[in-house]
C-alpha cells in the first residue's frame, strides 16, 4: 500500500536522500524553516538514494542537464528563495 512521507533537505548545494525505488515526488516545501519533499512511495520497495539539487536565486546552476525542476522553496519570510531539482538517478544504498 503507497503512503506519503517526508524527506527533509539539508542547506546545501546537493543531498543525497535514502527513499524506496519509484518514489514519486510530489512537492518541495518549508516546514518551519527546513526545506522538505513530500514523496508517494511504496515503504516495502528497496531502497535506494536519490540526489536533490538545490539552487539559490542569482547563483550559477551546477546540476546536471538531465535534471529535472521540482519546485521552489523560500525561507527568512521571503528574503532567500531556492529551486530544487532532481537528476531522477536511482542510486545503490550501500550495504
Amino acid at each position: 500500500m503507497k503512503k506519503i512521507f517526508k524527506y527533509q533537505l539539508q542547506p546545501k548545494p546537493e543531498n543525497l536522500v535514502e527513499m524506496p525505488k519509484g518514489s514519486r515526488v510530489l512537492t518541495i516545501q518549508t516546514q518551519g524553516s527546513a526545506p522538505n519533499i513530500w514523496a508517494e512511495i511504496d515503504p516495502d520497495a528497496p531502497r535506494i538514494k536519490r540526489k536533490f539539487f538545490i539552487v539559490a536565486t542569482g547563483q550559477p546552476m551546477e546540476i546536471p542537464e538531465t535534471s529535472s525542476y521540482l519546485g521552489t522553496f523560500q525561507i527568512q519570510d521571503g528574503a532567500l528563495v531556492f529551486h530544487v531539482y532532481t537528476d531522477n538517478t536511482e542510486y545503490a544504498v550501500d550495504p
